[in-house]
């Protein structure tokens, strides 16, 4: 048997999110995570970003589970797209498997999916290689790190994870068994790198139940909208907590929302005091000092329920001068101009903001990857998730501590990763690109549809149409509909001269004896080009349609 270990990254080393990586070893592939992205800003139209599978395809045969680390989007979220092309079974922790569910059931897909519970300290074997569940702390319950035994050595992967000694749910981080790892000995490290540019320790997730208790205190004659991550349970429960405190109403606003919270009240990692929940028809019954609002739009987003509520477009709630609006989230990079609208429309209307001290990180700072480099003490170290200047800081960080510089491993998503205790190195790539969701097509919206309608947005849209005997004279327009070009009604000069523009063009070439429609139209839009250009120094996209009689 080979005694080196592929390890072969689809996504989450060049942004946050997406995340997925393959082990393989022998005949043998196991997938830790299977995730989304969210579009950037130049993808217009597009809804979700997902991995490329292609590797995996071609390779199904050794594919033997996908292991699942914790159930943000950005590590299942990808899975109702994946599963529908690579059915094998999925393992995760109970209320991972519990959001899982949900996924896929509203995909229709749950019926024919195979899926494993597992809690921590089990150990799935397939083959050579197996692999434990360990408790980590995230801003999700469940969250694990995964051991990957194999005959090379022992791969760590952290998940996303946080030392949270007093967390809001369960237990605290299983530091032990990292350090019992660490004394059998780690081939390589595969950590989270998200906040390896902060200095210290994240703060532990009760802090900001103080937080919430103060605000709760000192707003006794206001209503409160608490806009938070809806995935973030151990969140939504301090403030039921602080709610109860006050004895106040809790309505839970926002599909997403509603969907975690239902999956994590049903599978016990949410307690609710007794008839503390009321729908949102019910607000109307209780004075706004007895009620709390929990929504989605923490991020600004448009078709979130705080962005609806900010704008006048939620059908049930309307802000009130007085209410006071908890941001309980940071912004993600790129996300700040959002958040920043949403926060000046609501203080317009007259509502109390508040965004500071009301937020921790689910993820590890430098002090706290210390730690867990200290314990493992891992021959190779491979830092993933996060852009790489992240991943750079982690990089610096494991040099600090007195790992050889060669021995950190910055690798990109494709690169086929050869390892074993003699040594390292990149032997190959696959394809790892973005692909696409836009409706219900999934990887059919490509660069050049992204450029043309990038284009587009920028230019605006020109559509010249004519009826015409074939290579003869014209029956009907020249007619020029225009799109996001020019208004019509104010340029109605540049309008009609475009027009004599194409006229006078198909004239040229039927009279120079040109029958062939497919150059006339061609030529006509390059006549047009340029007219604008001279007229109005503006390039729209033009199509030019000539129909014959």
């Amino acid at each position: 048997m080979n005694d080196k270990l592929r390890i072969i990254p689809l996504g989450g080393l060049e942004q946050i999110g997406m995340n997925i990586t393959a082990f393989e070893y022998g005949d043998t592939i196991v997938v830790v995570d299977c995730g989304l992205a969210f579009p950037d800003d130049d993808m217009l139209g597009v809804d979700l970003v997902i991995p490329d599978i292609t590797f995996l395809k071609d390779n199904a045969s050794k594919v033997k589970g996908f292991f699942i680390t914790h159930g943000h989007e950005d590590h299942i979220g990808a899975l109702p797209y994946v599963l529908k092309e690579l059915n094998v079974p999925v393992y995760g922790t109970k209320l991972t498997l519990g959001i899982i569910k949900h996924k896929l059931e509203e995909h229709g897909i749950l019926q024919n999916a195979v899926l494993r519970c597992v809690t921590f300290g089990d150990i799935v074997r397939i083959n050579d290689v197996d692999v434990e569940f360990i408790k980590t702390n995230h801003s999700i319950s469940d969250a694990a790190a995964l051991a990957i035994t194999t005959p090379a050595g022992v791969i760590v992967h952290t998940g996303d994870f946080k030392v949270d000694f007093t967390p809001v749910f369960g237990d605290a981080i299983d530091l032990q068994r990292f350090g019992e790892l660490g004394k059998k000995g780690v081939l390589a490290l595969l950590a989270d790198s998200t906040n390896a540019l902060k200095a210290g320790m994240t703060m532990s997730e009760r802090t900001v139940g103080k937080t919430f208790d103060n605000i709760f205190q000192e707003a006794v004659n206001s209503r409160i909208i608490v806009a938070t991550f809806a995935s973030n349970v151990d969140r939504v429960q301090q403030i039921i907590n602080s709610a109860a405190k006050m004895q106040r109403k809790v309505v839970i606003d926002g599909r997403s929302m509603i969907n975690y919270i239902s999956t994590a009240a049903e599978l016990g990692y949410l307690t609710l005091p007794d008839r503390i929940l009321i729908s949102i028809d019910e607000i109307k019954n209780y004075p706004p000092e007895k009620v709390v609002i929990i929504t989605t739009g923490s991020q600004g987003e448009s078709m979130a329920a705080l962005s609806r509520m900010a704008s006048n477009l939620h059908k049930k709630v309307s802000i009130m001068p007085g209410d006071t609006i908890i941001f309980s989230s940071t912004p993600i990079p790129g996300n700040e101009k959002n958040v920043s609208k949403v926060i000046n429309e609501l203080s317009m209307k007259g509502a109390k903001v508040i965004f500071q001290d009301t937020h921790v990180s689910g993820h590890a700072c430098q002090d706290e990857l210390k730690i867990i480099y200290t314990l493992l003490k891992p021959k190779f170290s491979i830092p993933i998730h996060g852009e790489y200047r992240q991943r750079n800081a982690q990089k610096e960080l494991a040099v600090s501590l007195g790992m050889d510089s060669s021995d950190v491993i910055m690798i990109k998503s494709g690169d086929v990763l050869e390892l074993s205790y003699d040594g390292y190195a990149v032997v190959g790539s696959v394809p790892a690109k973005m692909v696409m969701v836009d409706g219900l097509g999934v990887g059919d919206i490509g660069n050049v549809v992204l450029r043309e309608r990038q284009y587009l947005s920028e230019n605006g849209l020109v559509v010249v149409t004519m009826a015409a005997y074939q290579g003869g004279d014209i029956v009907n327009g020249p007619e020029i509909i225009t799109r996001g070009f020019v208004y019509v009604k104010e340029a109605e000069d540049l309008i009609e001269n475009a027009k004599d523009v194409a006229y006078n063009t198909y004239y040229y070439w039927i009279q120079k004896g040109y029958t062939d429609l497919g150059k006339i139209r061609n030529e006509i839009k390059d006549e047009l080009s340029d007219f604008f250009w001279k007229s109005i120094k503006r390039r729209p996209m033009i199509l030019t349609i000539i129909l014959t009689v």
